[in-house]
């Protein structure tokens, strides 16, 4: 009867919908260019379906979507979604290829943007991943008109492209395009597959209006053009079958504001981590996501001052850290503080926090083993909305100093916060392992008289790990160094071993 009153209630908008199952479990995401048309199509008795589609139906209890202006919008939000809820159908339901990635080598010389399978570790910038490749590619192809971008990867032309000529590519062949003023537009198509499209559209604006006064009418009409392009794309058909996005949709962020009576909803979530080994490599990872999705420009990671293996001291130094001058001029403040941790860790930094003066700035815990949210009763700065909580299933456990609520492992703010903490985790470990790596490749040769970092570089770009410079002999040694030098490091290592 419920699922009955939802298929009536269905818009016809595009978007993304969650299926449920009896346990309130998101067991499905999927996104169509008209909700209502979709969804009701998995409940036709004429339509025909495969073994695993119809065992999907068969556990389907309920239904919730969020509508958006655009299917292009509807795409990335799809992906973020899977990643948060990890529904187990959208992995049994899709083929057998691997997803796709939208790949973007911002900081390189020349910057393209390309659909890839594989993911590398090579600095460039990711987002996905995405179960329709197809339509992604359909949804690069609209909105290259109003970010045009290069495609060159390996065969760079020595003269302008016709993409260039159709207004689809910046021309960096023959210089038609500043590099910076390219990777400035590169920032807005980034922006906008994070989901920050009312935000874009708000500084198009606002630099559109700063070029006319300046009389930069030639900038003027080019951002003119950009803006209407961006408004238009919500007339493109990118799959067949209201801001992106918007915080008031997000499940988990509206929850997660109703649980802890906040005054508003937190649109931007700071997430902490500390990682280290036995102490040594101590690093602290700050995420952010901006309305419910990750905003990883805004990343930050802190290498720790602080020695010994002490969690409680690094999460107060970086807490501290973070709130100093510089960082809150130059990152702004967050609405929410996530804490990966128990009652130590958030303890720690709430001690930081207010002796930085920002006692007011809501921060919580969550706790690993059983993902509790832990909340401290007089320094969290929230206030725990207990009808909230008892209508949504949660297990209240208390004492004099700290709450921690227990909700269902399916619960959107659940959800929601784990996958602030697993990226705050993920990015913590990345780091510190860049950190071991180097000190463990490169610190016997960092004692080496008479070797500087160009020739320490060299080694290891030639034989790849500090074990194989140690094997080398000292003739292939010289044949990348010098015959001197060579002698030098060769006598060095002998003498080392053990």
């Amino acid at each position: 009867m419920q699922l009955e009153k939802k298929l009536s209630e269905l818009p016809k908008d595009p978007g993304v919908y969650f299926h449920k199952d009896k346990k309130g479990q998101i067991i499905y995401i999927g996104k169509a260019a008209n909700l209502r048309n979709r969804v009701r199509q998995y409940f036709q008795a004429s339509r025909y379906r495969d073994p695993k589609t119809d065992a999907l139906v068969q556990e389907i209890a309920d239904i919730e979507w969020i509508t958006v202006d655009s299917e292009i919008d509807a795409l990335f939000l799809e992906a973020e979604q899977v990643r948060r809820y990890l529904p187990r159908y959208n992995i049994l339901l899709r083929d057998d290829k691997s997803t796709a990635y939208v790949r973007i080598d911002y900081k390189s010389n020349h910057p393209t943007v390309t659909v890839t399978r594989r993911p590398l570790d090579d600095g460039a910038e990711y987002f996905g991943p995405y179960f329709a490749a197809g339509a992604v590619r359909r949804a690069l192809h609209y909105l290259r008109r109003a970010f045009p971008y290069s495609t060159h990867v390996r065969n760079i032309p020595k003269r302008a492209c016709l993409q260039y000529h159709l207004g689809l590519c910046p021309g960096l062949e023959e210089n038609k395009t500043e590099l910076q003023e390219y990777r400035k537009n590169l920032r807005k198509l980034m922006q906008y597959l994070r989901g920050e499209r009312s935000k874009l559209i708000r500084e198009v604006e606002k630099d559109m209006i700063k070029a006319s006064k300046s009389q930069d009418f030639e900038n003027a009409v080019h951002l003119r053009n950009q803006l209407f392009a961006i408004k238009g794309l919500s007339k493109q058909v990118v799959f067949s079958d209201k801001e992106f996005m918007d915080i008031s949709k997000d499940l988990g962020l509206q929850g997660l504001a109703e649980l802890l009576g906040l005054s508003e909803t937190p649109r931007r979530v700071e997430g902490y981590d500390i990682s280290h080994m036995s102490g040594t490599d101590n690093v602290a990872s700050m995420v952010v996501f901006t309305n419910g999705i990750p905003d990883k420009a805004a990343y930050r990671k802190f290498k720790m001052r602080l020695p010994g293996n002490n969690d409680f001291a690094h999460m107060n130094e970086t807490i501290t850290r973070r709130l100093g001058e510089k960082n809150r001029k130059d990152w702004g403040l967050p609405n929410l503080f996530l804490i990966d941790g128990g009652k130590g860790q958030l303890s720690s930094a709430i001690e930081a926090r207010d002796a930085a003066g920002f006692s007011k700035l809501p921060m919580i815990g969550l706790a690993k083993r059983e993902e509790e949210i832990v909340i401290s009763r007089d320094a969290s700065s929230v206030m725990l909305n207990r009808d909230y909580a008892a209508k949504n299933n949660a297990i209240l456990t208390q004492d004099d100093s700290y709450i921690r609520v227990l909700l269902p492992k399916s619960s959107h703010i659940v959800k929601l916060l784990q996958r602030i903490r697993d990226e705050s985790h993920r990015f913590a470990v990345s780091y510190h392992s860049v950190l071991k790596t180097k000190r463990q490749t490169a610190s016997l040769l960092d004692d080496i008289p008479g070797i500087g970092p160009a020739t320490r570089k060299k080694l290891l770009r030639s034989f790849g790990s500090m074990r194989s410079v140690s094997h080398a002999s000292e003739w292939d040694l010289s044949r990348v160094i010098g015959k001197q030098k060579a002698a030098i490091v060769s006598q060095y290592l002998r003498t080392s071993k053990p």
